[in-house]
């Protein structure tokens, strides 16, 4: 029976009403020189799509110091989601974690913090206590946490990756790169409720403490850039001044990575140089919008027979003004969805597409609880059926 489903929902395409957007390719001529970029690597990444516009030595793997924390900030908020742990719980601080040293919270060996206040302590001070505190809380041991960051890396693709702790300190074996990092920070903006840490400026912890401690932003350009609410700075003396910089203006958001620069002053500039020019050359199309009935389907041997597919998040197309396309719609249905499923759950896809190019894709979930069909259920329907009751 669990293979049923699977015959009834095929791929369906919508050819209805195409959407005449541009869709121009990114300008293969940028050149470091374009955005003035001193640094090691750098790369600006469109959110919704993950278009890459621009990108120099974007596979270099280098140091990433304290940018390493998107992926620690990344398993704690894919932790909490998912419902393994809440932002409330309560987790005791370590010998090891209050023994770090650079950017910390100075937390106290004892000390109990809850969780959403060590993700505070990353996002908004970078500090290096936290880190370690929260990778102890979801892996037993930082060791293990590592493990977790690592597995999670390969899962996401990021090729130019291996991470040797949560936190950023130097170590030969500890790289990334930039397209890498653009990658997590992508995935880490998913969890919207991160962006309500990265954003804050001070934030003062006092309860439970000797002595109260604010947190300081690291990041200025929340601060000085039009939009940019997050997300990751990083310095060490060998992987110099880093930044994974997201900014959003209208229903567009750009990733901007900078690796390497010299100085944080400099780090900045270019990244805004980077966001100001995809800001300035891409619109954004809203195709589908968030809880739009997409498909009504029929599944003869459930209760309800029919549902409805809804779009779980806004579908926006990116592209460069001034050209045109027409985008249709694909709808995938996953294979052997197994009932009974509840409302909201994931059971297919839907594109934006031209041709065979992809430009966008949300999940689709349905719009209410869906359960086999008992024995009795197939007698009431048959009973009605010979009635010739609908």
């Amino acid at each position: 029976m669990k293979r049923y489903l699977s015959l009834i929902m095929v791929v369906l395409l919508l050819i209805v009403s195409p959407v005449r957007v541009s869709a121009k390719a990114a300008d293969e001529n940028l050149t470091p020189e374009t955005f003035n970029i001193k640094a090691k690597s750098a790369l600006l990444m469109e959110y919704d799509s993950g278009k890459i516009i621009f990108e120099y030595n974007s596979h270099d793997k280098l140091a990433p110091a304290s940018v390493t924390k998107i992926m620690t900030m990344l398993l704690a908020m894919e932790a909490v989601d998912s419902g393994k742990v809440k932002l409330s719980d309560k987790v005791t601080v370590s010998e090891r974690a209050k023994s770090m040293g650079g950017s910390t919270m100075f937390l106290e060996t004892g000390e109990i913090r809850t969780l959403e206040e060590l993700i505070k302590g990353v996002a908004i001070e970078s500090a290096n206590d936290a880190a370690v505190a929260i990778a102890e809380f979801l892996g037993g041991t930082e060791e293990e946490f590592v493990k977790m960051m690592n597995k999670r890396a390969r899962e996401l693709g990021m090729k130019d990756t291996n991470f040797v702790n949560s936190m950023g300190f130097h170590d030969p074996n500890h790289y990334t790169s930039a397209h890498d990092v653009a990658i997590m920070s992508r995935e880490l903006l998913k969890h919207r409720k991160i962006l309500d840490y990265t954003t804050i400026w001070m934030e003062t912890i006092s309860e439970g403490r000797k002595s109260p401690f604010t947190l300081t932003n690291r990041n200025k350009m929340i601060k000085r850039y039009s939009g940019c609410d997050g997300l990751k700075t990083g310095y060490t003396s060998e992987a110099k001044y880093c930044i994974s910089a997201t900014a959003k203006r209208g229903n567009i958001r750009f990733i901007a990575v900078i690796m390497g620069a010299d100085s944080w002053k400099d780090r900045n500039a270019q990244a805004e140089r980077l966001m100001d020019y995809g800001f300035a050359k891409y619109e954004s199309v809203n195709v589908i919008k968030k809880g739009e009935v997409i498909q009504e389907i029929k599944m003869p041997k459930s209760i309800p027979e029919k549902v409805n597919l809804i779009a779980k998040e806004d579908l926006n197309v990116v592209f460069e003004k001034g050209t045109k396309a027409q985008i249709s719609k694909k709808i995938d249905i996953k294979e052997n969805v197994k009932l009974p499923l509840k409302k909201g759950d994931v059971v297919g896809s839907i594109k934006a597409i031209e041709g065979d190019k992809i430009y966008g894709e949300i999940p689709l979930v349905i719009d209410c609880d869906v359960n086999r069909m008992t024995f009795p259920d197939a007698l009431k329907k048959a009973f009605k059926s010979w009635l010739g009751i609908q």
